[in-house]
């Protein structure tokens, strides 16, 4: 989808603002969610199903479709209210998320359409990236893959042994995006497993790195459609984020990684994130 086929939908803050109402809705229902990930990617997912993936929701297994993978599967509400913004299955199937006999689970399943590879077990997803990047090159496809890794994730060694697989096959039709919120479940990641100066060290990986703000879309949106930035090396975009970003109660705070919210607190949700009236 073009950029000016994104604003005939809306801007891309306006459906970002979409796609975190819809979180708080499913974060509000029995079963809860993890929000503060799922919020702080919102603008990543955003730039990408609706500016830079080639993908069609009425042919949801194109093979010359781009793939995406959530490798952060916790973050799945996220994924599955932009999923159904972009009109992969409608947006009513939400208010049935966790519940039984739902396709909606925790983590993110083949069930669902537009979702490429169940996801979750951290430290997985770029090894999986890489398979589709490398499939697609035997395959004689210009197709690109996507994955959306955690910041915390990257505490995994299979995430750096995929790092170097990906590099020595010179995959640049890859592109890996961190979610760099600074927080996981326990606490900060640089008390848990410093990982600054993070560019640098995927730059020593052999990947072409831009360190950007993870809260503008559409400047997400030009980074990612300009991949690959460097001819032979897989691009990786260190998005620097906020966990919760734009709930000022949860903003910036581990509490906001799982939450089951009250009846008071999805109103307080919902008023923080209904446009404000700039007219005075």
């Amino acid at each position: 989808m073009t950029a000016t086929q994104a604003q005939a939908l809306g801007t891309l803050e306006a459906v970002a603002a979409r796609i975190r109402s819809h979180v708080v809705d499913m974060c509000a229902g029995p079963e809860g969610g993890h929000l503060g990930g799922a919020f702080s990617c919102a603008d990543v997912l955003t730039a990408l199903y609706f500016s830079v993936l080639n993908v069609d929701p009425e042919r949801p297994d194109d093979p010359d479709r781009d793939r995406f993978l959530l490798s952060k599967g916790h973050a799945a509400v996220g994924l599955y209210a932009t999923l159904a913004e972009r009109g992969f299955f409608p947006v009513a199937e939400l208010a049935g998320y966790g519940q039984p006999g739902s396709r909606l689970m925790g983590h993110p399943v083949r069930a669902v359409p537009g979702v490429e590879m169940p996801t979750g077990s951290l430290g997985h997803g770029l090894a999986l990236a890489c398979g589709f990047a490398l499939a697609n090159r035997y395959a004689g496809r210009d197709a690109r893959s996507f994955v959306l890794l955690g910041d915390g994730e990257l505490q995994e060694g299979s995430v750096w042994e995929a790092a170097i697989a990906a590099a020595s096959l010179r995959l640049d039709r890859l592109v890996a995006v961190v979610d760099r919120n600074g927080l996981q479940l326990t606490g900060t990641t640089e008390r848990i497993a410093p990982m600054e100066p993070l560019a640098d060290r995927w730059r020593s990986f052999g990947w072409a790195v831009r360190d950007v703000d993870g809260h503008d879309p559409a400047a997400l949106a030009d980074h990612l459609s300009a991949a690959p930035w460097e001819p032979g090396r897989p691009s990786v975009l260190i998005t620097r984020t906020v966990k919760g970003q734009g709930l000022p109660f949860l903003a910036g705070r581990a509490a906001s990684h799982y939450v089951t919210l009250s009846p008071r607190n999805h109103a307080r949700a919902m008023a923080a994130l209904r446009p404000k009236d700039t007219d005075g």
